[in-house]
């Protein structure tokens, strides 16, 4: 079991890494606010298939990592994927069962709360309020999930993962 478990967890990292660089890749600022939340997704997907690899203090942590690197508030991206992964994992039984669309839906939802919960720190922090684009990342991440899903279902069962 501990050799099965060590088995595939480059995967896991390496998916997260690519994440963390396409959130820090430079884009032109017309597009910066349509850039989806590539490292929640991330962690939702992985917090849902496979929640003893990935759980709630390590997207804490995550979360702390992509604070620094991202120049935001520290604990802000702590405290959203953290409540993320919290609901993944006490729910992934029951959705790991749904069908893809079903499952893009929870994820939008997920996204949402992801960014009303950022919202609501941005409020309790005196900083101004973001324009209707704010929401943008949670339809493109709402458009990635399925192909994201996919992708990583075939990485995991070739790497031995799921």
């Amino acid at each position: 079991m501990n050799a099965q478990r060590r088995r595939g967890g480059w995967l896991i990292s390496l998916s997260l890494f690519i994440a963390f660089l396409l959130t820090i890749l430079p884009m032109p600022p017309q597009f910066d606010a349509w850039r989806p939340q590539w490292v929640a997704l991330v962690i939702i997907y992985w917090c849902l298939m496979s929640p003893e690899r990935l759980g709630v203090f390590s997207a804490f942590v995550i979360g702390l990592a992509l604070d620094v690197v991202s120049g935001t508030l520290l604990g802000q991206h702590s405290l959203t994927l953290s409540l993320l992964a919290y609901l993944v994992i006490e729910l992934h039984p029951r959705i790991r069962v749904f069908p893809l669309w079903q499952q893009t839906l929870f994820v939008w939802v997920l996204l949402l709360a992801d960014r009303l919960l950022t919202l609501w720190v941005l409020g309790a922090t005196g900083q101004p309020m973001p324009s209707l684009t704010y929401w943008s990342p949670t339809f493109l991440g709402f458009l990635l999930w399925p192909w994201l899903s996919v992708l990583l279902n075939d990485l995991g069962r070739r790497a031995g993962v799921l």
